[in-house]
Formats: structure tokens, C-alpha cells, sequence
């Protein structure tokens, strides 16, 4: 069977969370290590849990039940990390469970089901993934700008407060401090703040 490609950036890493013992087997034909590495394999919820809170997967592949829980609660919380989250449940059950966790994000998949399948679906986590990824650094990226502008702001207003300036004058010491020291607004604004915000 074809093997995923590797994506650009390099291999993902992938958690696999099962408690049958066949799991490493089984998914090691397809998520061949230099598409995917690390491989990590928890045997149940509790452990998946514990081993996040250490490192960081790009993709967790979830094979219901677990010996600790369905497997579904787990994805769903898996789900609100920037990840591409697999749940293979068996067919009797899997309408069910998909109308569950489907506004969640998670990509269910019926058991027994065909290795071209699951390589399908792992395609598409790993698209996901690359999204979820994506959008996190922006809406990173977007909050340490809104903190910035606030901290320059509050520089500013103590500035006008504290020595007078028009907010106009205020910007202009701001940004000719800047150029001087070599340092950012946010550096300036914050030894303005240090200096007058008592």
C-alpha cells in the first residue's frame, strides 16, 4: 500500500491511543517513519492525557474503546488543541458517535475498515493539522500585537498625563526612543510605564 508522502516542514508526529495490543503493528505499516516520527503509543485516555501534557503530537490516532473510557471523550477534548484528531469506532456505532464529535472536528472512521481508508483519513489530519497550525500562530501573532498597542497606548496616555505631551508629541518620543536604543515600541513603552505608572 502506498505510504503518505511527506508533508512540507517535515514528518508529523502522531499519537496513537489504543489498548489492543495489535495497535503497533497495525499502524506501523502505514505511518512509516520517515512520513511520521515521533510514534507515540498510549494504552488508554489517562495516559494519552499525562503524555500531552510533556509533548505535542500533529495528529492522535484514537481506536475505541479504551480501557478507561469510550475513546469519543477523549477526542472531543483532543479536538481543542491544534491537531488532527482519528477515531476509529466500530460500524454499529459509528453514525452515533460521528453526529457527536463532527462539530468538534474529529474525523470518525468505521471499523473494521479497508488500510486505504485509514490512509485517506490521515491525509486529511494531516491537513487539518497543518491548518489548526496555521491559524494558532496567527491568532498568536494577532494577540501579541493587540497586547503591544495596549501597552504603547498606556505608555502614551502617561506621557500626556504625567509630562504634558499631546498624544500626537507622545507617539513621536515613543518612536524616536525606539530608533535611539535599538529597541521595540513595546521595549520603550514598557520602561515609560516602569518609569511613571506608580
Amino acid at each position: 500500500m502506498e505510504k503518505a508522502k511527506t508533508p512540507p516542514g517535515g514528518a508529523r508526529s502522531v499519537l496513537v491511543v489504543s489498548s489492543s495490543p495489535k495497535s503497533g503493528e497495525y499502524f506501523g505499516d502505514i505511518l512509516s517513519p520517515e512520513d511520521f516520527d515521533p510514534v507515540m503509543f498510549a494504552g488508554s485516555a489517562g495516559e494519552a492525557k499525562r503524555l500531552l501534557v510533556s509533548t505535542s503530537a500533529d495528529i492522535a490516532i484514537i481506536n475505541a474503546p479504551l480501557s478507561d473510557e469510550f475513546g469519543s471523550e477523549l477526542a472531543t477534548a483532543l479536538s481543542d488543541l491544534p491537531m488532527g484528531v482519528i477515531l476509529l469506532v466500530k460500524s454499529s456505532v459509528y453514525d452515533e458517535i460521528c453526529c457527536r464529535v463532527e462539530s468538534c472536528g474529529v474525523l470518525t472512521v468505521p471499523k473494521p475498515c479497508a488500510r486505504q481508508t485509514l490512509y485517506m483519513t490521515l491525509r486529511l489530519a494531516v491537513a487539518t493539522s497543518a491548518r489548526l497550525s496555521r491559524m494558532e500562530k496567527k491568532n498568536r501573532s494577532l494577540r501579541e500585537k493587540v497586547t503591544d498597542i495596549k501597552i504603547v497606548n498606556h505608555a502614551k496616555w502617561l506621557l500626556i498625563t504625567e509630562l504634558g505631551m499631546s498624544e500626537e508629541d507622545a507617539h513621536r518620543h515613543i518612536e524616536k526612543q525606539a530608533m535611539n536604543t535599538r529597541l521595540s515600541l513595546r521595549e520603550v513603552s514598557e520602561n515609560i510605564i516602569r518609569t511613571y505608572d506608580k
